[in-house]
């Protein structure tokens, strides 16, 4: 009889155990509730507003997102600004004088090669942008990341809500070191002063394509969360993404169209979080729930609406 009951306690046991070890780890939650889906607006919400400008987020946040996406580059007057390329794109540029800004001309307006105060006069939310007819026309111009971090702020605070995450993107490769941007350690040192000065270090997850800047910021910042942009493109395997960046990042992020079971499972296997971008279709978006994605970034965060 004591045999029999102790051999009924270490099975009941054994069961504990295993549904404690399952309640911790991704693997054991293929479909994860909206509550803890990290859904991100990318450039805020550039399908609905013009990308990376304080319109854009106030508007994603409106839209519930819990994550603010957007890219910085930096001004001659090393100012950490928002900006998806480091000149001014012909898509969304209109000139100080009023007229556009040309294809052949764009990359001749360096961002890196200009002060603030000369990047503020072109506007960015007015040029009409045919990839995304929804998209709101307003005059906007480029704004500081501090000033941004100061409008969300705000904005929660009247909202009485509580802050976002913010991945912010640094636009750096190394063929344009000292060119369009400064080398890595200089442009994470100038990143990190911004968001360090605003207390939103534990809000903030870092992600580039460039893993020279992931590395220098994991050895010089390891308390900062960081997250590896992958291409469609990129020929590697996971195993030697991680193998070449050298340390497990908080998240990885690919192009949605390169995510599988495997790639989830492989992720999870080493508690990285997987979060895809840029998601624009509500059936995309259900399929990757489904599959058990840790959330994503899209273009269109009012689809989460419907």
């Amino acid at each position: 009889m004591k045999i029999f009951f102790s051999a009924v306690c270490f099975i009941l046991l054994s069961v504990f155990i295993n549904a404690c070890y399952s309640s911790r780890t991704f693997t054991s939650q293929k479909y994860i509730p909206m509550d803890y889906f990290d859904v991100q607006g990318h450039r805020g919400c550039r399908g609905l507003m013009p990308e990376n400008t304080i319109p854009a987020m106030i508007k994603a946040l409106d839209l519930g997102v819990t994550t603010l996406e957007m890219d910085v580059v930096i001004t001659k007057d090393n100012k950490v600004i928002l900006s998806h390329e480091p000149f001014f794109n012909h898509d969304i540029t209109t000139r100080p004088d009023g007229s556009f800004v040309s294809q052949e001309a764009e990359k001749s307006l360096n961002i890196f090669e200009m002060n603030y105060e000369e990047v503020r006069r072109y506007d960015v939310g007015l040029k009409v942008y045919p990839r995304f007819a929804q998209q709101e026309k307003i005059a906007v111009t480029k704004p500081l990341l501090s000033d941004v971090f100061n409008a969300v702020m705000e904005y929660m605070k009247t909202r009485r809500r509580r802050m976002p995450e913010f991945n912010i993107e640094t636009k750096t490769t190394p063929a344009t070191d000292n060119i369009f941007h400064p080398a890595p350690g200089v442009f994470v040192n100038l990143l990190m002063e911004q968001i360090l000065q605003n207390g939103v270090q534990d809000r903030v997850t870092i992600q580039s394509f460039d893993i020279r800047t992931l590395q220098y910021l994991h050895k010089k910042y390891p308390e900062i969360k960081t997250a590896l942009l992958v291409s469609l493109g990129n020929k590697f395997s996971f195993r030697k993404q991680l193998d070449d960046l050298g340390f497990l990042p908080s998240v990885y992020s690919p192009d949605y169209r390169l995510v599988t079971d495997k790639l989830i499972a492989n992720c999870h296997e080493q508690n990285i979080r997987i979060i895809p971008w840029s998601v624009n279709d509500k059936k995309e978006m259900d399929r990757l729930r489904t599959l058990g994605v840790d959330g994503f970034i899209t273009d269109y965060p009012n689809l989460l609406k419907d």
